[in-house]
């Protein structure tokens, strides 16, 4: 009995000195860079759960290339906006401020020490703190540091524990990042049309189909096709998937018009009329692309770039991506940010395997066996030959 005592003691206290060496560890721990994401100061052993910190930011920690200027989905071009999300919700009158002189929480500067004059603000859900430069573009090739102090508190009152801090550079030339173009409840869809779809059987749809204000009868599909649920104006269509919904359909038409507008208003271009408009074989990066021709992928091309990234393709003539061709997603680049805009119509040729959203202001033609990992949204008709959609 005395030795099991004498075992459990030690134990206990063996347990009670690491969880001392542990606390003592976590107050004199350096800040260190958590790559790529932000200074993440550690948390007390006993206060973890409560003490508010940053876990990610935009731009990241150590990025570089970083856009000058980014176009809102709004259409509105500003100085890059630097973003903190938090782990819980924030008190966002001690991350405000009231002017441009009052940035005493959430502060940018440059490396060389002078102020970047802006303004913060929080979004709804509280845990994402916004700064805007009051500028339309930063430097060209400059290091800029984001810190917030220990001013910041939780919406329970806590400070948090230690101030962060992250730093960025800038591209060498004016580059003008984009913001996802907003779909509304478009977005739900995999295929949406105004005038129907057709179909060579077997296709596979992996998400939502819709079409209005054509009704039900001219979707052409089968229920087996479809892994989601199709959406008829009236009491056509296929069944048993069928569902009448035309007031959603409304709304999602009328947001696919508004999605198309955007796009295609997006303004200050990087690129004009590359390649006079054959982009295969080239490797892109996020950005603003205009054509005032059409545009051919005649092998495969590369988008390249994070998982924030946002491509906005806009086209003022055809899209035709040739048979057998791919588009390739490096660089943790994801298909739900890209973005092709077209005034005419869209072909994917046979076999081709396309990349993105498609908005197009006619019709989406795709050939025999092509594939799409994105959304088909026209404002005329999608034709189908045994494809596969993969909703994003």
């Amino acid at each position: 009995m005395t030795l099991f005592e004498t075992s459990h003691k030690l134990r206990l206290f063996m347990a009670l000195l690491f969880v001392c060496l542990t606390a003592v560890a976590g107050v004199k721990t350096i800040f260190a860079a958590v790559d790529p994401s932000v200074t993440v100061a550690p948390g007390t052993f006993d206060g973890a759960a409560t003490e508010p910190t940053v876990i990610s930011s935009s731009p990241s920690n150590w990025a570089t290339k970083a856009p000058t200027s980014k176009n809102s989905s709004e259409n509105v071009v500003t100085g890059t906006v630097v973003t903190a999300t938090f782990n819980e919700p924030m008190d966002a009158a001690t991350l405000n401020s009231s002017s441009a002189e009052n940035l005493s929480t959430f502060t940018v500067k440059e490396t060389t020490g002078n102020d970047v004059a802006g303004t913060v603000a929080m979004n709804e859900a509280k845990t994402v703190a916004t700064f805007t430069p009051s500028l339309s573009a930063l430097k060209l090739n400059t290091r800029y540091t984001a810190a917030i102090t220990t001013s910041a508190r939780n919406a329970a009152g806590v400070a948090m524990a230690h101030p962060i801090a992250w730093s960025f550079t800038t591209n060498a030339v004016a580059l003008t990042g984009q913001a996802p173009v907003a779909l509304g409840d478009a977005g739900l869809f995999a295929i949406l049309t105004k005038s129907g779809v057709t179909d060579v059987y077997p296709s596979t749809i992996a998400g939502d189909v819709g079409a209005s204000p054509i009704t039900g009868a001219a979707i052409h599909l089968e229920c087996t096709e479809v892994t989601g649920t199709i959406y008829s104006v009236n009491a056509a269509g296929p069944l048993p998937c069928r569902v009448t919904d035309p007031t959603l359909l409304t709304t999602a038409v009328a947001n696919m018009q508004t999605a198309y507008t955007n796009a295609a208003g997006r303004s200050n271009p990087n690129f004009t009329n590359l390649g006079a408009g054959q982009i295969g074989g080239l490797t892109l990066v996020p950005g603003l692309y205009k054509w005032t021709t059409s545009v051919l992928v005649s092998t495969d091309v590369t988008l390249s770039g994070g998982a924030d990234a946002v491509w906005i393709f806009q086209i003022e003539g055809q899209l035709t991506q040739a048979s057998a061709t791919k588009m390739i997603l490096a660089g943790g680049a994801v298909s739900k940010n890209i973005f092709w805009q077209t005034s005419g119509a869209v072909s994917i040729g046979t076999t081709a395997k396309a990349e993105g959203v498609i908005l197009s202001k006619t019709m989406i033609a795709m050939k025999t066996g092509a594939s799409s990992n994105g959304r088909l949204l026209a404002q005329t008709a999608v034709t189908r030959e045994q494809n596969a959609v993969t909703q994003p």
